[in-house]
């Protein structure tokens, strides 16, 4: 039997009814708020026959653990998802083009629950990170990650710059982001599969995840800020994969080979 865990907010409430709402067995809410908001959700859950319980503010921060909860929280069951890279890989569908996202140093859990976010948007298949220099999934996590931390496997690993190099015997190129590197993002050929490697803004990767990159990119500035959040900067990385592997476009490099 799955275990019940307690979910809080509305973005965490709402993707895991779009998600999956046969998971969501009961729904708490504030007595007191009768707002729109509330009610749309109380809709949604009805749709999937879950029951919804007025409770008072007391109940709710106990369910929650007192985290901030905004007056909804949601008792469903543990999603299971991948804790082994292997595993995933090896369960992506035939002709499935992997897409991954490696962090090296993020240890705020507002980045991390940002770059998962992100990562959910864009498709991608498993965030990597560190096991000694990582944020872990939390409830701060959880709650900025709108829902992902729970549909986005995150991996830690002991030893990442051996992780990135198995990464390459799979035919995985591994491309980190760099201020000084000479080509940028657009001049990269992402269309194959690709492992993306971020490092903290300002220190940026350590020196061996470096120098197991087989590219170095850097994100185009055009202003007076010299680098980019590092969850802002996964957003315009990733989403440059997506937009390459889409019918007809391409980075400039393979459009200048195609010509």
């Amino acid at each position: 039997m799955a275990r019940l865990r307690a979910l809080h907010g509305f973005h965490a409430i709402s993707a895991r009814l779009r998600h999956d709402a046969t998971s969501v067995k009961e729904l708490y809410v504030d007595a007191s708020r009768h707002d729109a908001r509330l009610r749309t959700l109380v809709a949604k859950a009805a749709e999937s026959g879950i029951r919804t319980i007025p409770v008072d503010g007391r109940r709710l921060d106990g369910l929650s653990g007192h985290a901030p909860h905004q007056g909804v929280v949601a008792m469903a069951d543990e999603i299971q998802v991948a804790t082994s890279l292997d595993d995933v890989l090896d369960d992506l569908p035939a002709g499935t083009i992997p897409l991954l996202l490696v962090l090296d140093g993020i240890t705020d859990p507002h980045n991390l629950g940002a770059c998962l976010r992100v990562a959910d948007g864009a498709g991608v298949h498993a965030v990597v990170a560190p096991k000694d220099r990582a944020a872990g999934i939390g409830a701060t996590v959880e709650k900025v990650a709108s829902g992902a931390a729970e549909t986005v496997p995150y991996i830690t690993v002991t030893n990442l710059a051996r992780t990135l190099r198995e990464l390459k015997e799979r035919d995985i190129r591994i491309v980190g982001t760099s201020d000084d590197a000479t080509a940028s993002i657009y001049d990269v050929d992402l269309t194959g599969p690709i492992a993306w490697v971020l490092g903290t803004e300002g220190e940026g990767m350590r020196r061996l995840t470096r120098e197991t990159c087989d590219e170095l990119a850097q994100i185009p500035m055009q202003g007076a800020v010299e680098s980019l959040n590092v969850s802002v900067a996964s957003g315009v990385c990733l989403y440059e994969s997506v937009r390459q592997r889409r019918p007809g476009a391409g980075s400039r490099r393979a459009i200048e080979r195609a010509s």
